[in-house]
């Protein structure tokens, strides 16, 4: 993997509690795992909000799709 050197700016704060859990020399590494598990949050938070706008777009059809197999189901039940 290539690295790029950045400067970035932070709360003095923010940087007190990176310090807390990233050993000393390993900011880099503790920044860089915590961005990922950002943006894999935010992929999914995206994904699900898309799958639940497609299927409320799809409910009426979905609906019409379902209660067609129950009148053929209901049709060829023999009471």
């Amino acid at each position: 993997m290539a690295y790029q050197r950045i400067n970035i700016t932070l709360p003095a704060q923010t940087l007190q509690e990176i310090d807390k859990f990233a050993p000393k020399g390993d900011r880099s590494r503790f920044i860089h795992a915590a961005i990922q598990a950002y943006i894999t949050q935010i992929q999914a938070e995206k994904l699900r909000q898309h799958l639940k706008e497609g299927a409320i777009r799809r409910a009426k059809r979905d609906r019409q799709i379902t209660d067609d197999w129950f009148s053929l189901s209901l049709n060829n039940c023999i009471f």
